[in-house]
């Protein structure tokens, strides 16, 4: 009884044939068990006579097709020929062992797996005498197949797999990887498995791999993924796009020189050009998926890709212009290119997309996941280095020039980071945020490998959608501020802790001691996960078990050491940190402010967010009778809604500030992404919230690109009035180094620049002056009133006939009394104040703010009252 199959596909190999079949017939199986078919692909070599040959003297047949060569359609033709029901491919030049077939074969003949991958890249595999040009190509392979495919090696030629499988291949399969397109068109149900192997380089004849079978496997892997891509759209699209470039560049050349601005040449020539495109696409480049008449959801479609892709390039074009200083006229073909992959995938998989052998919707949401987290890095990396840095954001570089073990309002991370980014890439925008950047990838990391193991791959894929898209990772993800090591190291702690308590790893305890130790060193909130941990503990009996072992205890020490230095530097100043957070908690001024908590927590995760996080707490019921299910579930309610509840009842009393709770929500991202690809046993609410993530994400997407573009090049048509008290800090510092300079002409003497805020005008003064005139800058506790950090750094001033200029935002800033517990009356301790004044700011000639001054002859000194 023949139990397996080996279908070996041939194409002039008659060098290997004699060798390959006499070690597998000399393997430990019956002769009669097997079966050996041959395909051959038209050889000239005298291929097909070495099988005849073996005919008559072994289980041994040859298949010869008349087709143009292809290994896939060799393939199934053997398999179409085979006598049983397991089926196993190899090459025939010896490449793959025969010794290893053993190995690959029986984990499908016992029914345990469906599908046996001789892998290469799991513990065990290797490959041998490989150049390296080839060991890297094949690793390149598998590697961008694995976002669609869950196995280590899916280009590997040498596996095992039931014989009914096959008949979900695609008709259109095509190529050189047939086992992509097997674990592909049966992705939902296989159990499988990979089997380390040593593959070796052939000995005889030569290679069939070419730069077309390469380019064929990447455009079938995009195809499978849902995409509509092949030469001849690639060829018609990219001929519909030099008649857009050449168009979109005229337009802006004509709109440029007639002083129209970068913003509003590069949006005008870009939709000329993309009507045009849009035309010649639908009706020619994409034309076997279109409907031959206006599709308004699908126009509305590319519309979006297309504003997307304008929003991107307005960064590239400002760097190019505004940064490396290229002629616009130049800068607009590769701002152009720049963009063009965005409008072609995003025609071939979100405008066009294919039709035939629809991907599942699992499948899908993994395509959209890879795309738009790529999208929204691309973003970051262009935008934040362009962007200017908003108030805080300069209050920590600020940090960074006065090092030291911590500060008053915040622990060290943040100006370790940004002394560490300024340090290589200088006192910058990029040089301060490439901290946040790293941050925000660390995150995704941690959040990535967090949700695989409470779910699977996809829901780890969606969750980092959700991180990328979401206010709550947004933000983090750019700027840099103590939140964006405080989301990382959260995520990284949330992983460790999953780790330990539910998965039972002694290891994962140093992990989270070091995590938990750098989260304190970020912001003192991660201090919140501390108290679930204990939570979880006591409701979890298996968990509570940890409490007997010296493991929690050793991480709690590690933490304590990593955090040490924020603990001798509030030792070494009367435990100011401390008492400032204390004090913020224990304050006399009571506010209910539950009203706002909430509607932050619904701006930082959406409405629809907010609704799936309550419905994933509290209306997900275990979905099995396993224990492990019930515990990660447990998990998920103790670690998001025990941090919750601590911020709920601080706001029961006191005003909450708008980011707090964002960390808060990553325990519960994996489930409510979880949620978004389930298709069973879904409430009619559930339903409505699935279907509304489409749109959601959309409008999260532009709302990033639109807020992006608008900063650094504006919008035409938009106003630039949206930010204008906190932003716009480089024009606002060049006017101030212009009333500086006048008052100096004037009296002869440096005057002094006090920033009328705690720190944010004192702050982005200093920032965007430091490499001028680097003025004499100091914040208002000048004045005797609160100045943060400023009273450590310039902690007085003495009486001085030097002229004072104060800053304010706004006018109420300078008025005569200060307001506040203080009460302090700024005019009595200045000599001759002035009227204040303002001045208008201009950005490209356009005015988006005013900065109101007052010029006094000299300072008194404080007094009280």
């Amino acid at each position: 009884m023949t139990q397996f199959s080996i279908v070996v596909p041939t194409l002039n190999e008659s060098e290997n044939i004699d060798q390959l079949l006499t070690r597998l017939f000399a393997l430990d199986f019956s002769p009669n068990s097997f079966e050996v078919i041959f395909v051959d692909d038209g050889s000239t070599d005298g291929t097909p006579d070495k099988v005849r040959a073996w005919e008559n003297q072994a289980n041994v047949r040859l298949i010869e097709r008349r087709e143009k060569p292809d290994l896939t359609a060799s393939i199934l033709a053997g398999v179409a020929a085979a006598q049983s029901n397991v089926i196993v491919v190899m090459d025939a030049d010896l490449s793959h062992s025969p010794e290893s077939l053993p190995a690959v074969v029986i984990p499908v003949l016992d029914g345990n797996y469906d599908v046996a991958i001789g892998s290469r890249y799991v513990p065990g595999g290797s490959t041998e005498n490989w150049p390296l040009h080839r060991q890297l190509l094949s690793r390149i392979g598998s590697w961008i197949a694995r976002p669609i495919c869950d196995v280590n090696d899916a280009t590997s030629g040498f596996f095992a797999f039931r014989r009914e499988l096959a008949q979900s291949i695609s008709n259109n399969a095509r190529g050189y990887k047939i086992l992509l397109e097997l674990l592909m068109a049966n992705h939902d149900k296989l159990r499988v498995t990979e089997v380390p192997i040593c593959f070796h380089d052939r000995t005889h004849g030569t290679s069939k791999l070419s730069f077309s079978h390469q380019l064929a496997y990447v455009q079938r892997l995009i195809t499978l993924a849902g995409g509509t891509v092949t030469l001849n759209t690639a060829g018609r699209f990219a001929a519909v796009g030099l008649l857009g470039v050449l168009i979109d560049a005229i337009v802006f050349q004509w709109m440029i020189s007639r002083d129209a601005g970068l913003a509003l040449s590069h949006f005008a020539s870009f939709f000329v050009a993309a009507t045009v495109n849009y035309t010649f696409n639908s009706k020619w480049a994409f034309r076997e998926h279109h409907a031959g008449y206006l599709q308004w959801h699908q126009f509305g479609r590319f519309l979006t890709v297309g504003a997307l892709a304008l929003l991107l390039r307005g960064g590239v074009l400002a760097l190019l212009v505004y940064v490396w200083h290229i002629p616009p006229l130049l800068a607009i073909f590769p701002a152009i290119a720049a963009t063009a992959a965005v409008n072609y995938l995003g025609s071939a998989f979100y405008v066009f997309p294919s039709k035939k052998d629809l991907p599942s919707l699992e499948m899908r949401w993994r395509t959209a996941a890879i795309g738009i987290v790529i999208f929204i890095l691309l973003l970051r990396l262009v935008y934040f280095g362009l962007a200017q840095l908003i108030p805080d954001e300069a209050y920590y570089w600020q940090y960074a020039q006065h090092m030291d073990l911590s500060f008053y309002d915040h622990p060290p991370m943040v100006a370790w980071l940004i002394w560490l980014g300024t340090s290589i890439l200088g006192h910058n925008e990029f040089g301060v945020r490439i901290g946040a950047l790293l941050c925000g990838l660390v995150a995704m990391g941690y959040l990535y490998a967090l949700a695989q193991n409470l779910y699977n791959k996809s829901t780890a894929m969606r969750a980092v959608l959700l991180l990328a898209i979401l206010p709550i990772g947004v933000a983090s993800g750019v700027l840099m501020t103590p939140d964006a090591p405080l989301i990382a190291a959260w995520a990284a702690t949330l992983y460790y802790m999953e780790r330990a308590l539910i998965a039972g790893q002694r290891s994962a305890w140093l992990g989270m001691g070091i995590a938990f130790g750098l989260g304190l060193l970020s912001k003192y909130t991660l201090g919140l996960l501390g108290i679930a941990a204990l939570a979880f503990v006591i409701i979890d009996p298996t968990a509570r078990r940890w409490m007997k072992r010296p493991y929690p205890y050793l991480a709690a020490l590690l933490a304590l050491l990593l955090f040490s230095p924020v603990i001798i530097w509030n030792y070494g100043n009367d435990w100011a940190s401390f008492a400032f957070q204390s004090n913020r908690v224990l304050t006399d001024s009571y506010q209910f402010s539950v009203h706002h908590l909430i509607i932050h927590v619904i701006i930082l995760l959406t409405p629809i967010g907010f609704i799936a996080a309550v419905l994933a707490l509290f209306s997900i019921k275990k979905q099995t009778n396993q224990q492990i299910e019930y515990r990660r579930h447990l998990f998920v309610q103790v670690f998001t809604v025990v941090p919750f509840l601590v911020c709920f009842a601080l706001s029961t009393f006191d005003e909450p500030r708008f980011h707090w709770t964002a960390p808060i929500w990553l325990a519960v991202l994996p489930t409510i992404a979880w949620m978004i690809g389930q298709t069973d046993h879904l409430s009619t609410l559930a339903k409505r919230i699935q279907a509304a993530w489409q749109p959601t994400i959309i409008v999260c997407i532009f709302a990033y690109a639109f807020v992006s573009h608008y900063v650094v090049l504006g919008i035409p048509g938009v106003p630039y009035h949206l930010f204008t008290e906190h932003y716009y800090w480089r024009e606002t510092a060049a006017e101030i180094e212009q009333i500086a300079a006048e008052v100096k002409n004037q009296t002869g003497k440096e005057p002094i620049v006090v920033g009328m805020s705690k720190w944010s005008v004192a702050s982005a003064l200093y920032f965007y002056t430091h490499g001028d005139t680097k003025l004499d800058i100091r914040s208002r506790n000048m004045f005797g009133d609160s100045g943060a950090m400023y009273e450590f750094w310039f902690p007085s001033q003495a009486p001085t006939d030097r002229p004072i200029i104060q800053i304010g935002m706004k006018r109420r800033h300078l008025e005569k009394t200060r307001t506040g517990s203080k009460g302090i009356d700024v005019e009595k301790m200045l000599e001759q104040p002035g009227a204040i004044e303002y001045r208008v700011i201009e950005r490209y000639g356009t005015p988006v703010r005013r900065v109101y001054y007052r010029i006094s002859e000299g300072f008194k000194g404080v007094t009280n009252g």
